[in-house]
């Protein structure tokens, strides 16, 4: 007998499940964080709605309570959020080429979620149901998490110190499943180099410089064809 083929929905919720391990309890972090300023709670979901982007989410915890100018503010965010630009020129190819789908999975390219992009083909003929599904989802997970993170510091005095490791944790598993379908692992120790090179040189500004590198080592290499013939 052979196998049914998954829907888009199914594949997505399945293969999202580890970031719903991980989003869950980073977004009830950030709720908590969020709400302990003294904001409504809704502001914490609604801002898992409007920006989606965690660490962004958290840096706005101490931007606003550190009461800097709105341009401060906008240079920061663009800063931390600048290697999306990596990361969307990336998957271009993989999303559709027009319409409000292609807009909204450009607004929800996580960490998280281009990594699953990118890590595996849909088991399924229409890939771009399957993206928006993934992505939508992710989102989510998070939004969830900064609703159930704020309402409970709403009415109950909760200790949120440990919660942001789960993104760590959440990283390694991602990492850890990038490597295994990796054809070309040289490409992981180049990355490794990477950050421990621009890290050693320039600690406020590594991630930034380590995926320049990456990329220029990508441009500057030779191609597989030219190599094997």
């Amino acid at each position: 007998m052979s196998q049914r083929v998954p829907s888009e929905l199914s594949e997505a919720l399945q293969d999202s499940a580890p970031v719903m391990l991980g989003y869950v309890p980073l977004g009830m972090a950030f709720g908590l964080l969020f709400q302990s300023l003294g904001y409504h709670w809704l502001f914490a979901p609604l801002a898992g709605v409007v920006i989606y982007a965690g660490s962004a989410q958290f840096m706005a915890v101490g931007l606003l309570a550190s009461g800097i100018s709105y341009a401060e503010a906008f240079i920061a965010t663009l800063l931390l959020n600048s290697r999306h630009i990596f990361y969307g020129l990336s998957v271009l190819d993989r999303y559709p080429k027009r319409g409000i789908s292609r807009w909204y999975l450009i607004f929800g390219l996580t960490d998280e979620t281009y990594s699953l992009v990118t890590s595996k083909a849909p088991r399924i003929a229409s890939r771009h149901t399957y993206y928006l599904y993934l992505t939508a989802l992710n989102q989510s997970y998070w939004v969830l998490g900064c609703a159930f993170g704020a309402g409970l510091q709403s009415f109950v005095e909760f200790d949120s110190r440990g919660f942001e490791f789960a993104l760590v944790a959440l990283f390694l598993v991602l990492l850890i499943e990038q490597a295994r379908m990796m054809n070309d692992r040289w490409l992981l120790i180049v990355a490794l180099c990477a950050v421990f090179v621009a890290h050693l040189l320039v600690p406020q500004q590594f991630l930034l410089v380590a995926i320049s590198l990456c990329l220029i080592t990508l441009l500057v290499r030779p191609k597989r064809d030219s190599l094997d013939g």
